[in-house]
């Protein structure tokens, strides 16, 4: 092959199909689009709809934040430990929305309906923003749905994902109004930024991040009567209607500057280990093999399709695959305190990439195919999940009935066996779970997500010393041990004199079978998969009390 004939189809694949041709290559209805849409969201929800309390990480704390929101004023417990403090955050869409469902349903219902909505929210806005840049509904954007199901997303990082759908249609309202009058494309724009501000001030990031590449390919494409050889009275009008496009954003300085948020600006941590991490976690969920056949499928479909020149990417494509692998490589992985602030991006970029192919697919079998691979797919990545998620979702429910065996008001900590824990992915869904016990018994438990600036849901005066409000990690066992037999007078960590100030021990990520590592402190009274309930104060007999698995 010559080397003008691979520059030629490089050149082909860049270049976006004529209007012509864009008309007659369309494949479906909108009214078809939406059946397939609805039916594939039904076919991803599976999972999430079996499973009423999903394995994700940080889940299980946010919902017993959106049950202290829901309850706190008729519960007394609650409102002995927790207070609301309404303030301007840049990560309340779950506080704004499932405490109002909670008054229809129980609150795993409620939750799920706002999983299920990310998954609405991330797919139709990638069609949305695909009909943007090219004119016409496709159902291109609809091989977009095993992407749902990825690493990130076992972190259990909602807001964040639920702005991501919100910054899609963000970008295609600002497409689709870019030829309109400018007053009502940056009204639009602001609302966009205010809703995503109280999304997750990440995605903020994305919807800026969109804007900025489409709007550099328009000052490109316009670069003919902007630079000189062009209409030279044209110079400054495409730059000035560029850098217009900043303004919407100024209303994040009013409430950045309102925002305690502000208070973390020193928690900010640069690192290159975990960049090639953030790009698989697009990818991954539990099977590495799962993910990487998944994605030679679909590399192996689009290079053969590009071949053939019925696939394409809109030159707004390359603008944001360039701007953001220098925004990736640039970005903190600490940011505002917030972990993962890096390895959240690619994730975005790939929905927004997906929105940039078009395909022609004129052919009957063409079209058959297409479908049939979309759901292929999908259906392999929800049995992937659904697979993994049995055994776990079976952990949990055990902890769930853990749960029953504390006393309502109690206040519990939570230890680690194994300092390492967490790390494994089938571990994610143990890390938070001990939080179930604030929506099931009303108690306090020192690993709720509190911290001032981050949450505005804050433990009171009282018990603030006895909750971790640094987001860190849980103590060890060891050092729950050495504590109580060496108090430190001048200790201030908040498990000081645990003994005295606790109810129940929580210690996760124990090996099967394991003892009471301190039956002079600890009474057992649960004994389960990977964790152990006790009860603070001396065992009674060997074995009273514990009850659980078989051993």
């Amino acid at each position: 092959m010559s080397l003008a004939n691979p520059m030629r189809f490089v050149g082909k694949f860049f270049t976006p199909l004529p209007a012509a041709m864009l008309r007659r290559s369309a494949d479906f209805s909108a009214a078809q689009i939406f059946v397939l849409f609805a039916m594939l969201v039904l076919i991803a929800s599976i999972p999430i709809i079996t499973n009423p309390l999903p394995p994700l990480e940080d889940y299980a704390n946010h919902l017993a934040r959106m049950s202290v929101i829901a309850n706190v004023d008729r519960d007394a417990n609650l409102s002995r430990f927790y207070e609301i403090d309404w303030e301007i955050v840049p990560n309340l869409m779950m506080d704004l929305t499932v405490p109002y469902l909670v008054r229809f349903m129980n609150i795993y219902t409620a939750g799920q309906i706002f999983l299920i909505s990310i998954f609405v929210l991330i797919i139709s806005g990638t069609l949305a923003l695909h009909r943007s840049l090219h004119g016409r509904w496709s159902v291109l954007p609809l091989i977009a749905f095993p992407l749902l199901y990825n690493r990130v997303f076992l972190i259990g990082v909602a807001n964040y994902q639920f702005g991501i759908g919100l910054a899609l249609w963000g970008m295609a309202a600002w497409i689709g109004l870019r030829e309109k009058a400018w007053p009502l494309r940056f009204l639009v724009a602001a609302i966009f930024v205010l809703v995503l501000f109280f999304c997750h001030l990440f995605a903020v990031g994305v919807y800026g991040l969109g804007l900025l590449a489409y709007e550099l390919w328009r000052l490109w494409a316009l670069r003919g009567r902007a630079w000189p050889g062009g209409d030279p009275g044209l110079l400054r009008h495409p730059l000035l209607d560029f850098l217009a496009t900043g303004l919407p954003f100024l209303l994040l300085v009013p409430l950045m500057l309102r925002s305690p948020i502000l208070n973390h600006l020193a928690g900010f941590e640069w690192q290159s280990v975990g960049k090639i991490d953030g790009i698989t976690f697009t990818i991954e969920v539990y099977s590495d093999i799962v993910a990487f056949a998944l994605t030679g499928v679909v590399v192996a479909a689009a290079i053969w399709a590009a071949r053939h020149s019925l696939l394409r990417l809109h030159p707004v494509g390359l603008f944001l695959l360039g701007v953001g692998t220098l925004i990736y490589l640039a970005l903190p992985r600490l940011l505002f305190d917030t972990y993962m602030a890096d390895q959240r991006l690619p994730l975005a970029l790939a929905f927004m990439s997906v929105a940039c192919l078009n395909l022609d697919l004129r052919l009957r079998m063409a079209r058959r195919s297409f479908i049939a691979l979309s759901l292929i797919l999908l259906l392999v990545r929800v049995i992937e999940v659904d697979v993994a998620w049995a055994p776990l979702s079976a952990k949990t429910l055990e902890f769930r009935d853990s749960v029953k065996r504390i006393e309502r008001g109690s206040t519990v900590l939570v230890a680690y066996a194994d300092q390492t824990g967490g790390d494994e992915v089938g571990d994610l869904g143990l890390v938070h779970a001990a939080c179930l016990a604030i929506i099931e018994r009303s108690a306090l438990v020192t690993t709720a997500f509190t911290v001032e600036g981050k949450q505005v849901m804050h433990v009171r005066r009282p018990y603030v010393d006895q909750v971790d409000t640094e987001d860190g990690s849980p103590p060890s066992i060891e050092q729950l041990i050495v504590t109580a037999l060496r108090p430190d007078p001048a200790s201030t960590a908040y498990w000081r004199a645990w003994p005295q100030r606790f109810d129940y021990v929580y210690l996760l990520f124990t090996e099967d079978g394991a003892d009471n590592p301190a039956p002079d402190l600890l009474t057992q009274v649960y004994d389960g998969g990977r964790f152990q309930l006790y009860r603070v104060g001396k065992a009674r007999t060997a074995r009273a009390g514990s009850v659980g698995r078989e051993r």
